[in-house]
């Protein structure tokens, strides 16, 4: 700390802020003298910031290896904000899955993942850096087209990754919804679920991302539910716009996510029609949710009008569908209980007479967090209103056994139980997008 008590001026500094406390009505009088100490201390910030390491753990990949660029030097840390560039090199017959790095988080180690080219990495932390292998034969059967940016309401760009067939042409889509807790994650988590679902060449799979809700994207506004809804609304729109570019019909889609993913493809499939330019929560009693993207040439109740006949099905994993989990993520003193209920498929599921959704829902038996009963509840408000709607209980299973990550236990936990009932899920899409 620098200071002077006279003039009631005092500084502090740290690694990461600098605080500055004036007695303005000397300011003008002491202005050199501030200036200078201003400048010292700047330049003493800046230098101890430039000094900074990081260190970096290099995970051991399997099925190929890697080096990076610079060399990690001999004490295994790097100056803050070096870029460092990973070259992967697969073992005969694996390709690419993707480069990363990971840092503890909110579900324990999180992954931010760089499945294609230029895989750069800015050391601004400590993380860990490694190379995921996959099969040739999981992944020569499809063309992927990664980072398609469909808008960006706020701080975070928002995209989608396509899964389409070689030689797609007319196929159904399905979409797919990440979960994370509505605040954490991208599209990258399910792409293993993606590479299943375009088995048989019968579907082109689109994996979406969207905001986090609260202040986790670094928006001057947390984000609501309502936003993350809307940006889910959003990419659909896209998706249909430009589906036939990568062999889809746009005509036909169907939705699946997993967790909060879970949520948003119910949201989707059941409560299409509350699409609208009339504001969530801004009027008393209208609940309307605006897509964070609609085409040039059409209006929000086209988009309302074609997103309702275009999706024929859903198949929402260990989702949330009501109830204390659900969270409508706004700060407005008029949020009530409606404003959940606005947000909850399970209180606003149509009329099968009316507009037939037919669901296909998941649940580990020894997931801790999406309980039986909160599925069933569902399953049963689906059956009342004459929905088609099939509930599986997966043996042993626990929470997120439909993501893809990096590390060997999430992997082994995709290939005990997320291949299987991925086959599943296609059978239940092939019966209702082809019929």
């Amino acid at each position: 700390m620098l200071k002077s008590t006279k003039d009631n001026m005092w500084f502090t500094f740290s690694e990461s802020s600098l605080y500055i406390n004036i007695n303005l009505t000397k300011m003008k009088k002491h202005c050199r003298k501030f200036s200078l100490l201003l400048l010292g201390l700047i330049m003493v910030q800046a230098g101890v910031l430039h000094s900074q390491n990081f260190k970096v753990t290099l995970d051991k990949s399997v099925n190929g290896t890697f080096t990076l660029e610079p060399q990690l030097p001999a004490d295994g840390a790097y100056p803050a904000g070096t870029v460092v560039t990973v070259n992967p090199k697969p073992d005969a017959g694996y390709a690419v899955d993707a480069v990363y790095y990971s840092i503890p988080g909110m579900w324990g180690q999180m992954y931010t993942e760089f499945p294609a080219p230029p895989f750069r990495v800015t050391v601004d932390r400590e993380m860990h850096i490694g190379v995921s292998y996959i099969e040739e034969s999981a992944v020569d059967h499809i063309n992927v087209t990664q980072d398609i940016v469909y808008a960006k309401p706020g701080v975070k760009t928002l995209k989608y990754d396509v899964y389409s067939p070689k030689g797609a042409k007319d196929l159904p889509c399905i979409i797919i919804i990440h979960g994370g807790g509505w605040r954490s994650n991208d599209e990258n988590i399910m792409r293993g679920l993606a590479r299943e679902l375009t088995k048989g060449g019968k579907f082109v799979v689109f994996s979406i991302d969207y905001r986090w809700a609260g202040p986790g994207d670094g928006d001057a506004r947390p984000n609501t539910m309502a936003d993350l809804i809307g940006d889910v609304f959003g990419a659909i729109a896209h998706i249909m716009e430009h589906a036939a570019e990568y062999g889809g019909d746009p005509a036909r889609i169907g939705v699946t996510g997993d967790s909060a993913g879970g949520h948003l493809s119910a949201v989707a499939a059941v409560m299409a029609d509350k699409i609208g330019d009339g504001g969530f929560g801004e009027t008393a009693g209208v609940f309307e949710f605006m897509p964070s993207y609609i085409p040039e040439n059409k209006t929000v109740d086209q988009v309302r009008t074609e997103t309702m006949a275009s999706i024929k099905a859903a198949a929402p994993s260990y989702g949330v569908f009501g109830g204390s989990l659900l969270n409508h993520y706004s700060d407005n003193p008029a949020a009530d209980d409606t404003w959940k209920e606005a947000v909850a498929p399970l209180s606003n599921i149509p009329e099968a007479k009316d507009r037939a959704v037919p669901h296909y829902l998941t649940r580990g038996t020894l997931d801790p967090l999406i309980k039986d009963e909160a599925v069933k509840e569902y399953v049963d408000a689906l059956v009342k209103a004459g929905q088609r709607a099939e509930y599986v209980q997966v043996g042993g299973a626990s929470h997120a056994f439909f993501d893809w990550k990096p590390d060997e236990r999430t992997k082994s936990t995709f290939y005990k139980y997320g291949v299987y009932y991925a086959a599943e899920m296609k059978a239940f899409f092939l019966s209702t997008l082809y019929n």
